[in-house]
C-alpha cells in the first residue's frame, strides 16, 4: 500500500469530519476517530465501528476514556472500487453513520429515516 494512498484516505476522513455541520462538531464529546487498515477478523465487510457510551445514554460520565470511532480503510476502498467520487461519498457516509451512533442513534432508526 502506497503512503500516498493512505494519506489520501486520511484526508478524506478529515474532510468528512470538517464537513459535518458545526452544531454536530460542537456537540461531539470525548470521542476520537481512528483509521485502521482492516476490519476485525471475521467481519471483512465492516466499514466502521463505534465503541463507547452514546451521548444520549450519559447520565453520570466522568473521567472516562474517549469513545472510539474506527474507520476501516480496506473495506471502504474495496466497496468504492476505482471511483474517487464514490470513495469520497462512502467515507463521508461511514463517518456520519458512526457519529450518529455517538449521538445515540441506532441502526434501526437510521434505517427508518433512510440514512443507513
Amino acid at each position: 500500500m502506497s503512503r500516498e494512498r493512505i494519506d489520501r484516505f486520511e484526508e478524506l476522513v478529515a474532510a468528512a469530519l470538517d464537513d459535518l455541520p458545526e452544531w454536530i462538531r460542537e456537540r461531539m464529546d470525548n470521542v476520537e476517530v481512528f483509521i485502521e487498515e482492516r476490519a476485525p477478523r471475521g467481519e471483512p465487510g465492516l466499514l466502521g465501528l463505534y465503541q463507547g457510551v452514546p451521548l444520549a445514554n450519559r447520565s453520570w460520565y466522568s473521567a472516562a476514556l474517549p469513545d472510539r470511532i474506527t474507520i476501516f480503510r480496506d473495506a471502504i476502498e474495496r466497496q468504492a472500487g476505482d471511483d474517487p467520487a464514490r470513495l469520497r461519498k462512502l467515507v463521508a457516509h461511514v463517518v456520519a453513520h458512526e457519529i450518529a451512533h455517538h449521538f445515540g442513534i441506532t441502526d434501526d432508526r437510521l434505517r427508518d429515516i433512510e440514512a443507513y
